[in-house]
């Protein structure tokens, strides 16, 4: 049984978040800042982790670039909970390596919905090749690194997922629909403007080995 922890200091949102949870089958922890998540994390990994952008002390991107900063949570599956609706505020987390997010106030059945589909995909996820490569591009799925031979290659998570995914297409073409599907797992307002403006920032930061990345007009992009 998957074991879910809520980070969120209302009592009231973390009440229905959990009521939902469990009536799911789900076991819940809750905790009210990231100090009593990351006591916790000390103990027991969970099997995904609801987190709350507005909280005290320390906020939610902040709590978020620390677990994906560290090895033993970099790949705990994330779903931010946020009252904030720009596009900006979604895309800072996403970059951070948030997997998806709900907006406050949200329906339980599309809590739990995307709770499913986000334990699903990381359930099915095969392993993967440990180190990746094309031309003089480096990537090293166990250090979560990029490098451009000898030099590394400074990418956000999402930057480095996206990357990962070309490289293990190489010679696909892939269309923007089906990059944001297994990239950012979700779909929302605004996400052709959100994949074109990744690839854009990574081939500026590939340099001349960015050239590597086509694009295939009105339909998406490649690696060849």
């Amino acid at each position: 049984m998957a074991t879910i922890y809520i980070v969120e200091d209302d009592t009231n949102i973390r009440e229905i978040e959990r009521y939902a949870l469990k009536n799911s089958g789900y076991d819940v922890e809750e905790f009210e800042c990231g100090a009593e998540l990351f006591a916790r994390l000390e103990k027991q990994l969970p099997s995904l982790i609801m987190l709350d952008i507005m909280l005290p002390n320390e906020d939610g991107l902040d709590i978020l670039a620390k677990l994906r900063g560290s090895k033993a949570t970099a790949k705990i599956p994330i779903i931010m909970v946020t009252a904030k609706t720009s596009e900006l505020d979604k895309v800072k987390g996403l970059d951070l390596g948030a997997d998806d997010y709900v907006t406050k106030p949200f329906g339980i059945m599309e809590l739990i919905s995307r709770v499913k589909a986000l334990l699903r995909r990381t359930q099915t996820v095969e392993q993967e090749e440990s180190q990746l490569s094309h031309g003089d591009i480096l990537l090293d799925n166990d250090k979560h690194a990029v490098f451009l031979g000898e030099t590394p290659c400074e990418l956000t998570y999402k930057e480095f997922e996206l990357l990962k995914y070309l490289m293990v297409n190489e010679g696909i073409v892939l269309s923007r629909d089906k990059i944001m599907d297994q990239v950012w797992g979700f779909e929302y307002e605004g996400e052709s403007r959100t994949v074109d403006m990744h690839i854009k920032t990574l081939r500026q930061k590939l340099g001349a080995s960015g050239s590597c990345i086509k694009t295939v007009r009105n339909v998406g992009y490649m690696i060849e």
